[in-house]
């Protein structure tokens, strides 16, 4: 994460077509998971935010994901193993859902409700997090999309939202 907030302090941001002052974060999958990290570490970096299938709280995706060696295997371990490594540990540590009390920029959310590795309830508990912190957010749920958006409608559907979006906050 300090690699993106380097990259965009030290390179994007004195990009002479790059407005530093009209800048979202936008991330799919592992993009999103960094989206909603990002979120609540940016320190005002950000005009916007766009999340698309991206973990939110580690401890409960840890459970809910179809596919339970993937979550061993990234996460060293249990959320519940008192006795757990230092990775696990920094791992839970640094869940995205744990900084909510320093979101303050505005959040779209997008999830396909057939993505059975990420499901759909982290892109809905982020967005209600964003809501009930008083936060502008909007979920786009698919729900006959997986961790990818295939059908063509819904892709035109996906774009307009994406697009419409940035143009709200960065315009």
């Amino acid at each position: 994460m300090k690699d993106y907030l380097s990259a965009i302090d030290d390179a994007v941001e004195n990009l002479p077509y790059v407005d530093k002052d009209r800048l979202g974060a936008v991330g799919a999958s592992f993009g999103g998971f960094s989206v909603y990290y990002l979120a609540g570490h940016h320190e005002g970096r950000f005009k916007c935010f766009i999340a698309h299938d991206g973990a939110f709280n580690l401890e409960a995706m840890y459970t809910e994901t179809e596919e339970n060696w993937f979550s061993n295997w990234e996460y060293d371990d249990a959320y519940w193993n008192k006795d757990q490594t230092a990775r696990a540990r920094k791992t839970y540590e640094n869940s995205p859902h744990r900084f909510v009390d320093k979101w303050d920029t505005p959040i779209l959310c997008i999830h396909g409700e057939k993505d059975y590795r990420i499901n759909a309830t982290q892109g809905m508990s982020a967005f209600n997090a964003a809501r009930m912190r008083g936060i502008e957010a909007q979920l786009l749920i698919f729900p006959d999309e997986n961790h990818w958006v295939l059908k063509p409608q819904n892709g035109i559907l996906w774009q307009r939202t994406y697009f419409a979006w940035l143009d709200k906050w960065l315009k």
